[in-house]
């Protein structure tokens, strides 16, 4: 016999009680080693809203006529929280996240097979909860964690966020990447040519063509990549604007939570979420801001990235087939890895105005990738050149 529509929402009622009663059990968990007094709150609070679920789901199940599950944990399940707890509240909260996404994915089903509006209505109440707690998850992990960076991934955040630097959209790290690549690129061209040609006029043919492809290259992917990061922030602050406009009084939970996550406490928390929230716009700002680390003043401008990448790999890409111009053979093969070796170092120097590091061992760094490519290549070349010959 088919099952009706009620036997399938009985089944996931008593699924969804399961996973309630799992999820309170491990907030508390949570809350018991959580040493940030901020943080247990919350957890806390977490936790009281799925034994409000637990509850409701318990007294329907009765109504219905339906099994209860009892209430008890396997030894798997015990470890299993065991393990989370010890590996720390971030790592949990990240499983928490992907649990309380499957379980709006469960209640979802659950609205579409309610017997009744009633019932209709409190998996409706339930889902925004979880959704709710998903978000929240995702904060105590992101305004939490700070992991290392490194120096490139510094360059770019500082590229991006400093306050000197908004109109420039990332401009100055595409420009230093772009002569990075260019000059390497380049170098590895010239080199190799001139291992196989003894420095002929093939070289400076090559070396045209090689940096007219890099600098195009380069332009095109940063445009493309530039737009691409525009677009998903703007479609993020979309959705922030849309959730202030259909879920104000979430919204302005959510807010309250975040700013009691940075040590605000409870009362001046929920004046300043309800406030805010009262000035849709500024909200979705503050929202954006705080959650995503977005501004629209901030977003990078394609075109600019995309000319800024282009020009910078061309002036890179150039450097090494200057002497070539001028004279050929050896000494132009000499006279371009001097002024090449010594490019790399400068380029290497200037990343340390925006990271922080040493400008020597950054240079130095640069310089021996860059001699390690050269002769690489110029090897490769000679062996080319005496097997064509």
């Amino acid at each position: 016999m088919e099952p009706t529509k009620q036997d399938r929402y009985i089944k996931d009622l008593q699924k969804a009680l399961q996973q309630e009663r799992a999820a309170w059990r491990l907030y508390h968990a949570l809350a018991r080693a959580e040493k940030n007094p901020s943080r247990r709150d919350v957890l806390l609070k977490l936790a009281k809203t799925e034994e409000g679920h637990d509850a409701r789901w318990t007294t329907r199940l009765k109504e219905l006529g339906a099994e209860v599950p009892p209430d008890r944990e396997t030894l798997f399940e015990r470890i299993w929280r065991w393990a989370l707890v010890q590996s720390g509240t971030d790592n949990a909260l990240k499983r928490v996240e992907d649990a309380e996404n499957e379980g709006a994915e469960l209640y979802e089903e659950m609205e579409q097979i309610a017997p009744s509006e009633a019932d209709r209505s409190a998996v409706s109440t339930v889902l925004k909860d979880e959704e709710m707690h998903s978000r929240v998850a995702h904060k105590v992990i992101t305004t939490t964690t700070n992991p290392p960076i490194d120096p490139q991934g510094m360059l770019d955040t500082l590229m991006k966020r400093e306050h000197w630097h908004r109109r420039g959209g990332g401009w100055i790290g595409q420009a230093i990447y772009g002569a990075n690549d260019g000059l390497g690129a380049v170098f590895g061209i010239v080199s190799g040519v001139s291992g196989a040609t003894a420095g002929g006029p093939a070289v400076l043919i090559s070396g045209l063509a090689g940096m007219l492809a890099s600098a195009l290259s380069m332009g095109s992917g940063a445009y493309l990549a530039t737009k691409a990061e525009r677009e998903v922030n703007e479609a993020e602050i979309a959705r922030e604007r849309r959730e202030v406009q259909n879920k104000p009084e979430e919204e302005m939970q959510e807010l309250s939570l975040f700013y009691q996550l940075k040590g605000v406490p409870e009362e001046e928390a929920n004046s300043l979420a309800k406030r805010l929230i009262s000035q849709p716009e500024h909200a979705v700002k503050t929202l954006a801001s705080e959650e995503l680390g977005l501004s629209e003043q901030t977003f990078p401008n394609p075109w600019i990235a995309a000319v800024s990448a282009t020009l910078s790999t061309a002036a890179g890409a150039l450097i090494p087939i200057i002497p070539f111009f001028f004279m050929e053979g050896y000494p132009a093969i000499i006279t371009s890895f001097i002024i090449s070796t010594t490019a790399h170092f400068l380029i290497g120097a200037a990343k340390t105005v925006v990271t922080g590091l040493s400008p020597w061992r950054s240079g130095l760094e640069m310089m021996v990738v860059g001699l390690g490519e050269a002769m690489v290549t110029y090897s490769l070349g000679l062996l080319f050149g005496s097997v064509v010959k």
